[in-house]
């Protein structure tokens, strides 16, 4: 006897609505693929529990677990400056490289020399 009264939630209604309109070979293997992504969810979420275990007993790092000198409270380049280091002049990893002795002004070995003055005075 029918109430009126949907017992089943609306997206079961779509969901059976929707493999009602394939054959029946479409039927079974869309639901044997839900139920094989189902079952694998629950494989990997057993073997994680596992590794976790057997890492916790073993005394190793878990896996997945947070590294020094990584994730969200690294700051790498962005730490606050060392006690010797400080103000508006230290520009740490953005400072300017040291000038180098080379372009359209630098001669070098062909500079020409220094001439002293051999003249008495």
């Amino acid at each position: 006897m029918y109430t009126g009264v949907p017992l089943a939630s609306a997206k079961t209604q779509i969901f059976e609505a929707v493999l009602g309109f394939l054959p029946d070979w479409v039927q079974i293997t869309v639901l044997a693929l839900i139920v094989l992504a189902v079952v694998a969810g629950w494989v990997v979420k057993v073997r994680r529990r596992l590794v976790r275990r057997r890492a916790s007993r073993a005394g190793l790092p878990l896996p997945g677990a947070a590294r020094p000198g990584a994730g969200a409270d690294h700051l790498g380049a962005y730490t606050p400056p060392q006690p010797g280091q400080s103000g508006a002049d230290f520009l740490g990893p953005y400072a300017p490289a040291q000038r180098q002795e080379s372009g359209a002004d630098f001669l070098g070995a062909y500079a020409p020399a220094r001439q002293q003055d051999d003249r008495p005075a």
